[in-house]
């Protein structure tokens, strides 16, 4: 696992990552949206590389000092297990960085269970985000 801020980022770790946030967020679940948000530049990037490709990844970053926001949580093997280890480690490592009350997320109802595994809870009605149903769950620390 690798965990860099934008600017630690190489090229070609940036490129791998985007490819694999537009392999399955736009081209597998069929989405047209704006991926490149400008969030990257202050976020804290986490990501598994395997022989050059990134095969796990995801991003925080602040939103106030009491709450952290993730997001881009990905794997290209789905129930490889990848998820849920780079999640684990991304929320270690946004204790160790921020230290904040909450931890909070934009998930795709679909993911709704592996995010309770980790404690995170619904907060929100279902909203559409990018015509995906989507639901802020939180995590409290």
């Amino acid at each position: 696992m690798e965990i860099k801020t934008f600017n630690e980022l190489t090229t070609k770790e940036l490129y791998e990552i985007l490819r694999l946030r537009a392999e399955i967020f736009v081209v597998e679940q069929n989405c047209v949206y704006q991926d490149l948000d400008g969030i990257d530049y202050n976020s804290v990037h986490i990501f598994y590389e395997d022989n050059g490709r990134v095969l796990a990844y995801l991003r925080f970053y602040p939103l106030d000092e009491n709450t952290v926001s993730l997001g881009r949580v990905v794997t290209l093997y789905h129930k490889s297990g990848f998820g849920g280890k780079i999640l684990k480690i991304g929320l270690d490592e946004i204790k160790k960085r921020f230290n904040p009350q909450t931890v909070v997320i934009h998930a795709q109802c679909q993911a709704k269970g592996f995010y309770e595994k980790f404690g995170f809870k619904e907060t929100s009605d279902v909203f559409l985000e990018d015509e995906i149903e989507h639901i802020e769950m939180k995590l409290y620390l």
